[in-house]
């Protein structure tokens, strides 16, 4: 499967932005997906996992309550809702995918397998 991540931009602290992720060459039914990000000289950090059917979500400390995780079969594509952005969002937000067999929301980068191309997301103060 190739993953498209896509929906990133220049926006002001305290707006909003939805990240989509859009896969072809297989449906992301199968698959565990996450989003991670990573600012410039840092490392790669979990953001938001969900499980196959979206009923299990999973999120860092530092966006609980303001980002949203989800997806939709029908689309083929898992989302990235961000609201009440700070500056310390900017980051280039990737998504990504595992197999999901153990049933874990892994935040672990490692874990994941299949990696779309980032997509810059910039928060201005």
């Amino acid at each position: 499967v190739q993953l498209q991540a896509s929906g990133g931009g220049l926006v002001q602290a305290g707006g909003s932005l939805r990240l989509s992720c859009a896969a072809s060459g297989r449906t992301l039914s199968t698959y565990y997906m996450g989003w991670f990000r990573q600012a410039p000289g840092k490392e790669r950090e979990f953001v938001a996992a969900i499980s196959r059917r979206g009923k299990r979500t999973s999120y860092v400390d530092s966006v609980k309550g303001r980002f949203t995780i989800s997806r939709d079969h029908a689309k083929n594509t898992v989302f990235l809702q961000m609201s009440s952005l700070k500056p310390e969002d900017t980051a280039v937000y990737y998504c990504a995918g595992h197999s999901g067999i153990d049933g874990e929301l892994y935040d672990q980068k490692a874990r994941y397998d299949t990696w779309g191309q980032g997509t810059q997301v910039t928060v201005s103060s």
